[in-house]
């Protein structure tokens, strides 16, 4: 059975050869080499963590002849086999779901170089969820930031194209800040990998020497993967990057890539920094903040507008808001609603897309409200799929979305500063306020008396993928729902051993 601690490996050399073979073969051969190699990966890492939980223990693998501090590490740990083995899934319903829409929005060969770069994002997700080394991280979210940019830029138009630029501009000053931090923290420290980073920031944080440098490169850390993930305030690329290309590389964007950032920097906490230097150091409280106004101002931002696509990309804004927010709350209960929140809204986001494009297709194309009025009266499945995902975004009880916001108001009512748990309970309220308004006018929209008699109706044929998709993120969120108690003992032992 050990012989599993060797999946991690196997999946990284795997998925970058999936990339480089499917750069050379047809789209629909390269689609199902991708599909495949997604659940492969899936069901690798299911095994790894099965395995891992069992013996309740996480594992350095060394990878070559050289040990520490020469050499390169992952670290197999229950919880980041457990969110590779979802996050792979997850991106399997996406392009699974998705397939129609790539089929027909891509041109020529621009469909096989769209699964290069699912794949890049795939390898990536995995490096960042494994790595014990905080160079190979900084090296993976760069080629995370290209493939995500790729899969923007890969409809090859004018929206696409200012989309992927603007989004490589944030993404590259969120990098240069990750990289300063790197480079201060070698510095002080002389090491790159996490056990030993961690061992040496102790030391200074201890004797009170290097304080203004280290705060200097814990807060590049966090600002930078915060700017590539879309912490307020700057996340206004998101509602051009997420609006303007094709539904299955939204779904990815904003239920994965933004995750994989944060789950690097939840790592770094725990086994970089160290809990107790970051939450001493006061910078939680900044974090904490800008999760929270984050929160508000992505709520607003989605309230605002009219078009159902920028609307759910402000409100992953402010989902986003919420992970910050907890991480910013305790080292213990937030970090917990954190992670949870994370597989809450990757289980969420990419369905709400997915159901949004049917949507729309079913109204020729139409993506604002006043012209996708009765979009459900033609896909029935469609409309209840968006309607099931946005009450969970509200908090409808069973779903998980409805235990989100109990983690979040349980934290808050635990937590020794009065100021927080005020401020965290009215945000929660607020937003969910928020939510319900412009969720609702989205599903009064869809169900609404048609407007419009020259409706193309799409084919069962063009929706069988859409169909098991859709319906296996449903399931998923309701056992997630209404086994919370299962994920969160995942979650509260993962950490101990993250």
């Amino acid at each position: 059975m050990t012989f599993c601690l060797n999946f991690p490996l196997f999946l990284i050399v795997l998925s970058l050869a999936s990339a480089v073979i499917s750069s050379i073969l047809p789209a629909k051969a390269a689609r199902i080499l991708s599909l495949c190699l997604l659940l492969v990966s899936a069901a690798a890492n299911a095994v790894l963590f099965v395995f891992l939980r069992q013996n309740g223990e996480s594992v350095e693998y060394l990878m070559g002849h050289f040990p520490r501090p020469w050499g390169n590490e992952l670290k197999l740990s229950e919880l980041g086999s457990f969110i590779t083995a979802l996050f792979a899934l997850i991106e399997f319903l996406c392009l699974l779901g998705g397939a129609h829409q790539i089929d027909t929005r891509l041109e020529g060969s621009f469909g096989r170089y769209y699964y290069v770069m699912a794949d890049l994002i795939h390898v990536s997700l995995l490096v960042l969820a494994y790595t014990n080394d905080i160079f190979t991280g900084y090296v993976f979210v760069e080629i995370c930031t290209l493939a995500s940019a790729g899969i923007l830029a890969v409809r090859h138009n004018g929206k696409t194209i200012l989309a992927a630029t603007r989004y490589m501009i944030y993404s590259q000053i969120g990098s240069g800040l990750f990289l300063f931090s790197i480079v201060f923290l070698y510095n002080l420290t002389g090491h790159l990998l996490l056990p030993d980073l961690k061992e040496s920031i102790a030391v200074l944080w201890k004797e009170g020497t290097y304080r203004l440098p280290l705060l200097t490169a814990v807060s590049f850390a966090c600002l930078g993967l915060g700017i590539k993930s879309g912490m307020f305030p700057f996340h206004l690329w998101m509602s051009d990057t997420y609006g303007s290309t094709v539904i299955p590389s939204s779904g990815i964007l904003s239920g994965l890539v933004s995750k994989g950032y944060i789950i690097l920097l939840i790592r770094l906490l725990f086994d970089g920094f160290g809990t107790e230097v970051f939450y001493q150091s006061g910078i939680h409280n900044i974090v904490y903040l800008l999760g929270a106004m984050g929160v508000i101002a992505g709520s607003i931002g989605a309230l605002r507008e009219n078009n159902i696509f920028r609307m759910t990309a402000y409100s992953s804004a402010a989902q986003i808001g919420y992970i910050f927010m907890g991480i910013g709350l305790s080292a213990v209960g937030g970090v917990t609603a954190a992670l949870f929140q994370i597989f809450a809204h990757a289980l969420t986001k990419p369905a709400l897309f997915l159901s949004e494009g049917i949507l729309s297709d079913t109204m020729d194309g139409a993506k604002k409200f006043c012209n996708l009025q009765g979009a459900a009266s033609y896909n029935h499945f469609a409309g209840a799929a968006f309607t099931f995902e946005a009450l969970s975004m509200i908090g409808l009880p069973l779903t998980a979305g409805f235990i989100v916001k109990y983690l979040f108001g349980r934290d808050a009512l635990l937590s020794p500063s009065y100021l927080k748990m005020i401020l965290t309970l009215a945000v929660i309220a607020v937003s969910t306020v928020l939510n319900a308004l412009y969720f609702t006018r989205a599903i009064l929209r869809i169900y609404n008396r048609p407007q419009r008699e020259d409706i193309r109706r799409v084919r069962i044929r063009e929706e069988k993928g859409y169909f098991a998709a859709g319906l296996v993120f449903i399931v998923l969120n309701l056992l997630l729902g209404i086994q919370a108690g299962t994920f969160l003992q995942i979650i509260r032992e993962g950490l101990q051993l993250f």
